[in-house]
């Protein structure tokens, strides 16, 4: 399988240019805990998850660094932590470093990513623009496709169904969360994430149905608590 197959295309994106607030608020309401930020264009600038706002709120206990860590960091880096604690923008707390993968990487190659470099997510880009991001849940999505079908790979058809479920989804705006993953391999879909109601759920699983080429539906969707959709 390759990054393509399971990554995560209705990706939420934000602006350097947004509130912090806003962007907590954000990543809260489509329980997601991270967002690339983008141009325009949709070119790639950076990424700001949770763990970049949470260190703007306890930053550095205003000045308490111990004595020895000042000595091992220089003006500039001390300068640039400022930035990030006390910034308003996205553009101030955003990690701009950002490790990307092509739609063609390979899960393994991408699994030994965020493994080495310790982060939980990786953007997918084409030509420099984010077309998806593959997160550690998409990949044991991926695995668990791939356990009874071990010697199987998805085929040219099984992606065009799957673009055509994400394209639906997309068009009639369901699934607010940004957690929705599927997995086709051999005519099979799979159906993984997060819903709303019980007539998101039967909704997914009939446009899954309804595509030409599907061999069956697998449902592995889970119900959204009611305090999480601030009902």
């Amino acid at each position: 399988m390759l990054a393509k197959d399971i990554m995560t295309m209705n990706v939420i994106t934000v602006s350097p240019d947004d509130r912090v607030e806003e962007i907590a608020k954000l990543l809260l309401e489509r329980g997601i805990s991270a967002a690339p930020v983008v141009e325009e264009d949709g070119g790639l600038l950076g990424i700001v998850s949770e763990g970049d706002l949470i260190r703007r709120c306890v930053g550095d206990s205003e000045g308490h660094r111990s004595w020895w860590l000042k000595l091992l960091t220089g003006p500039a880096d001390r300068a640039r932590d400022y930035v990030k604690i006390h910034g308003h923008r996205v553009k101030d707390v955003m990690t701009p470093d950002v490790v990307k993968v092509s739609e063609d990487t390979s899960i393994g190659e991408i699994a030994y990513v965020l493994e080495k470099r310790g982060i939980k997510r990786v953007p997918v880009v084409r030509d420099g623009k984010v077309v998806g991001i593959v997160s550690r849940a998409n990949l044991l999505h991926g695995l668990a496709a791939q356990k009874d079908r071990a010697a199987m790979s998805p085929s040219p058809d099984d992606r065009t169904i799957r673009e055509q479920i994400m394209d639906v989804v997309t068009r009639e705006g369901w699934v607010t969360h940004g957690s929705l993953n599927v997995m086709v391999t051999d005519g099979m879909v799979e159906l993984w994430g997060w819903v709303d109601s019980e007539d998101e759920r039967k909704a997914l699983i009939l446009a899954a149905e309804e595509m030409a080429g599907v061999a069956g539906v697998q449902d592995h969707l889970g119900s959204v608590p009611p305090y999480l959709r601030g009902t």
